[in-house]
């Protein structure tokens, strides 16, 4: 009886631990999304302050997060209401948003989002008004839209279903969140995924302000998924999709496709024909923009922003793609050893992906989370919060010293240097993991 009643007064003080840590999540969100309704006061200071909050009260929730006490329910229900939040509030410290309905609107016009740069369309008398007015706030006007067509019908669906508003964004991607965690808990270990439910990362990027990379990052995983439960046509079929989001998920293809027989290679090039095909016949793509953005853009990067204080944009470059192809080649070899087919390690793919890559923006590592889920690492959630600090740009830190969208050398290095400390600890762990098991 006394056994019976300590297990029931453990199982009450875990989920009010629970729930108390979901409460105060609930509460910090609120005041976030009540703030982004009224940008004049929000200030860094306190958009960190609230995130903070709600990272310590993730970590109290993971801590007392026991089979137990955390259910699938429970889980999905606070991170239902997390997402409902951030659906009331207004994009943070973002304007791509305005990138996304004006290509739904041209989608809807004109039959494809190709091709024109917003820039052509400036003083066009027969743009409707609200639609002008989302014209003057896209950002990057003059080069044409770098965003997929699986990502475009997104966009298509938004505009037919509320033109010209956010809100319907940050609900369709909040509901594709859901999905991306139901399918997690299909394959993780239900305290890791809610790390992925709960981080303050995914919420503010998603749910607040209507980044599409969940889409492109879900169809990623369902293809890991149906590839690994051997539904191979269904894998590269969706698959395909995901590449049709976004280029990130190139970086999957010969993982999902090596040793299928060629008819599956067939099909994936098929659906990808079937994604670009349309709007290649009426003469564009993505690709226009896609090359501007790999020419010109630079943004929050570790060593490529080392390595340019010696060597010019092109050295740099060259030099980290070779490393990274040499790097990815290693780590494929490896993959391919098994006499099974298994899971493949995408935190370290994406992780060395981004180490080298000239933009690193908070978002792509929507790409990256779901395999933190698969392989948890201390360096993989360290990143997801330490990101958060490239919004330490100048014009949100009103500083003189910096342009408008600079961020401060130590901040980078702060960002960068807690990732790094962090597999540090991860490589100790395991060395002392490995001792361990070869003395017993």
């Amino acid at each position: 009886m006394n056994i019976a009643a300590n297990v029931g007064s453990r199982y009450s003080s875990l989920s009010w631990q629970l729930d108390g840590a979901g409460l105060v999540c609930a509460i910090a969100y609120s005041v976030l999304a009540w703030l982004s309704l009224h940008p004049e006061s929000l200030t860094l200071s306190v958009y960190y302050a609230l995130l903070g909050t709600c990272l310590l009260a993730t970590l109290v929730a993971f801590q007392g997060a026991e089979e137990m006490s955390l259910t699938p329910c429970k889980l999905l229900l606070w991170a239902a209401c997390f997402r409902l939040i951030g659906v009331f509030g207004d994009p943070l410290w973002e304007d791509d948003f305005f990138r996304y309905l004006w290509d739904g609107y041209r989608f809807y016009e004109a039959g494809s989002p190709y091709g024109i740069a917003p820039s052509a369309f400036f003083g066009d008398a027969n743009i409707p008004a609200q639609f002008y007015a989302l014209l003057a706030q896209v950002n990057y006007p003059d080069v044409p839209t770098i965003y997929g067509p699986t990502l475009q019908y997104t966009f298509l669906l938004a505009h037919i279903l509320a033109s010209a508003q956010v809100w319907v964004l940050q609900v369709l991607y909040s509901l594709t969140d859901m999905a991306m965690i139901l399918l997690l808990l299909r394959l993780a270990n239900i305290r890791w995924v809610l790390l992925y439910a709960w981080s303050p990362l995914v919420i503010k990027e998603l749910a607040f302000t209507a980044h599409p990379d969940v889409v492109g990052a879900v169809f990623m995983m369902l293809a890991l998924y149906f590839r690994q439960n051997n539904k191979f046509a269904v894998a590269v079929s969706v698959l395909a999709l995901s590449v049709g989001a976004k280029v990130f998920a190139l970086l999957m293809v010969p993982f999902v496709l090596w040793r299928l027989a060629f008819r599956y290679w067939c099909l994936f090039v098929l659906v990808l024909l079937a994604l670009y095909g349309p709007f290649v016949w009426q003469g564009a793509s993505d690709m226009a923009g896609l090359m501007v953005f790999a020419r010109e853009w630079h943004f929050n990067s570790s060593v490529y922003t080392v390595l340019r204080q010696w060597l010019d944009p092109q050295s740099v470059k060259f030099i980290l793609g070779s490393a990274f192809i040499v790097a990815y080649a290693i780590l494929f070899w490896q993959h391919q050893k098994a006499s099974i087919w298994k899971m493949p390690r995408g935190d370290i793919i994406f992780g060395l992906f981004l180490l080298i890559a000239p933009v690193v923006n908070a978002w792509y590592l929507i790409w990256l989370l779901p395999f933190a889920v698969l392989f948890p690492a201390l360096w993989s959630w360290t990143f997801s919060v330490t990101v958060l600090l490239s919004y330490s740009v100048g014009i949100n830190l009103n500083s003189m010293e910096v342009t408008f969208f600079e961020i401060p050398f130590w901040i980078i290095m702060l960002e960068y240097g807690a990732v790094i400390i962090a597999a540090c600890i991860d490589l100790w762990l395991k060395r002392m993991r490995a001792i361990q098991t070869r003395e017993s």
